[in-house]
């Protein structure tokens, strides 16, 4: 930044369009005759536009390093160093609004276009984009009786969270004057209060619905995967899980939080009512842009109450192709290679969380054309797809996976899609699907692709019969990418190279001349990591790993001839992830296990 030769004037006065021009001028931030020209043109000083909001919708380039366009949010930063104040982001799943809007009324906030973010012990710290209009100061000082610290934000955040914010605020006052606040249903500890009605929140209540709504469009807008909703001894909390790590994002009466929790199971179709048992539902809604999004929800019976998690399936996944899931090109000819086949058993194994539906649903997109009947067995069905035939397991009914697949095999379908082989009877009816014509794909919970087989043996499967059906084994683990907005080279130190070493043992693979760091910006919510791609393990069954098979081999034998048929182990697959810049050493070697020598 070039020094300052015109200072601000600091007497109490709202910004002008022509004042912050001038400014940018003078900093060298804009060019002087695009910008005087600008300043001629009088219809932009009309109206009640931030000047910030004015300058950024004019898409002027940066005359200073990275020389990038100027966006609000890098004008609002150069506004802060400008007039010497913190700068701050307002990150909504940071702020717990119900206590900021306690420090000032919605009618004050919006007329010093201010906006409190954080209230502490001993300060309260307020927001603005008016860094010379600051006479409410002086009025709410004595009010709060706490030090008073100004930030510099977004004009455009701040005029949207103060109708957010206090909306929120003001759904849950009202909800909360609509029945008891200790109507804690099932609650191991509950408190019995003498005189209270004990009267329960109405779900459909406006208030309620104005907050679940609420719920979930930050979840949408932050990329969340999971919604998970907790009853707590004294308060409720909820949690986003992003780019696979939980967030605490807000805390909500627990009366509150019951209510919401009725008005979700509403919605899903659960029984409302019913509070001691497990229950599964699913919603169909629309993120903010219009695209439909299904939720599947499952609750869970807890010491203060039902816990309610819902997972968010964005129904892009099943159009996009193996490269934007992770696959390398080598990797993706093994697994149309192995997908393309007319018969056999397909597996996909790994944890929960690890991407596994995903694959499989995106391969059966791409397989499911006119001329093949695709039908899938699931516990629960995922998402649902209108190209597959799918069925819900339901064992109260007699529905299991393997009586499902008895049932589907006189469907006349190509390719059968079973959600999980958890048992003996299950395989057994998975291999007899195989041995009679069709693909069958399906998952197992494994660390690495060779340890599939030896399951399915422990299982009590006759080895003979593996050999004869198994196309191939699928290992996989998600892992976060670099903020592609934000990552940095940095030189090779001395603990990359122990952990990369660490990493690649025994495989001894040379260390890439260049690695990317985590760095952090608002694109990635200061993380660092922006999204999640998936590594690969693929095993084909040839020759000499059928005879092995058939002949009960032990695990380390399985993986060395895996290995000499080409397969590469998880953590190699990401290593080349590492060294493509994608991801981070730390990341594989926190998803990925360790290899066997």
């Amino acid at each position: 930044m070039n020094s300052r030769s015109v200072a601000p004037n600091t007497a109490e006065h709202r910004l002008t369009l022509p004042e912050v021009i001038d400014a940018l001028i003078a900093d060298g931030v804009v060019d002087i005759t695009v910008a005087e020209a600008f300043k001629q043109e009088r219809r932009y000083f009309r109206g009640e536009m931030h000047p910030l909001v004015v300058i950024a919708e004019q898409h002027w380039k940066s005359l200073q390093p990275p020389y990038r366009i100027l966006t609000l949010e890098e004008l609002t930063q150069w506004l802060a160093r400008w007039c010497g104040l913190p700068y701050l982001h307002v990150d909504p799943l940071k702020i717990n609004f119900t206590a900021i809007t306690e420090v000032m009324s919605n009618t004050y906030a919006t007329r010093f276009r201010i906006l409190p973010v954080e209230v502490k012990s001993h300060e309260v710290v307020i927001a603005t984009a008016e860094p010379f209009q600051r006479s409410w100061e002086a009025e709410m000082a004595p009010i709060l009786k706490k030090d008073i610290r100004l930030v510099i934000a977004n004009p455009d955040d701040i005029a949207r969270f103060q109708v957010e914010f206090y909306n929120l605020a003001k759904s849950v006052k009202g909800a909360m004057v609509r029945g008891d606040v200790a109507s804690g249903a099932s609650n191991f500890e509950q408190l019995v209060e003498l005189g209270k009605s004990n009267k329960q929140f109405d779900a459909n209540d406006q208030h309620i619905v104005r907050i679940v709504d609420w719920i979930w469009q930050y979840a949408f807008e932050q990329r969340a995967s999971d919604i998970h909703i907790e009853p707590r001894r004294e308060i409720g909390i909820v949690r986003f899980r992003i780019d696979g790590v939980l967030h605490q994002v807000y805390q909500i009466p627990t009366a509150v939080l019951n209510a919401m929790t009725s008005r979700i199971k509403i919605l899903g179709r659960m029984d409302v009512v019913e509070k001691r048992r497990p229950q599964d539902g699913r919603v169909k809604t629309r993120m903010p842009d219009g695209t439909e999004v299904e939720l599947r929800l499952a609750t869970l019976p807890t010491a203060f109450g039902e816990k309610l998690v819902m997972r968010i399936f964005d129904p892009d996944v099943l159009v996009r192709d193996f490269s934007e899931l992770g696959f390398g090109d080598d990797e993706a000819k093994a697994w149309r290679s192995m997908s393309e086949q007319a018969n056999g058993i397909i597996l996909v194994t790994g944890p929960t969380g690890s991407g596994k539906t995903v694959t499989l649903y995106s391969t059966l997109k791409q397989l499911a054309t006119p001329e093949v009947n695709v039908c899938t067995l699931e516990d629960p069905i995922e998402m649902v797809e209108s190209s597959f035939n799918q069925v819900q397991v339901q064992p109260d009914l007699g529905v299991t996976f393997a009586n499902g697949i008895r049932s589907l095999m006189r469907q006349d379908p190509d390719i059968i899609m079973v959600g999980e082989i958890r048992d003996l009877e299950t395989a057994d009816m998975a291999i007899q699907a195989a041995l009679t014509g069709h693909l069958v794909l399906s998952t197992l919970h494994t660390n690495d692709a060779p340890s599939a087989i030896t399951r399915l043996i422990d299982l009590g499967v006759p080895p003979y019969l593996l050999s004869a059906t198994i196309i191939g084994v699928m290992a996989q683990r998600l892992v976060r990418t670099l903020c592609p907005h934000c990552k940095q080279p940095g030189g090779l130190r001395t603990e990359d190279e122990q952990a990369w070493n660490a990493l690649v043992s025994p495989w001894k693979s040379n260390m890439p001349t260049q690695l990317y760091r985590p760095v952090g910006c608002l694109e990635c919510r200061m993380t660092g990591y922006a999204g999640r791609i998936g590594i690969y393990e693929i095993m084909p069954m040839t020759q000499e790993m059928k005879k092995l098979v058939a002949t009960r081999a032990e695990l380390s034998k399985l993986r060395e001839q895996a290995t000499r048929d080409g397969m590469k182990p998880l953590r190699i697959a990401g290593a080349r992830k590492v060294a493509a810049g994608v991801t981070t050493i730390q990341e594989i070697i926190k998803a990925a296990p360790p290899m066997m020598d």
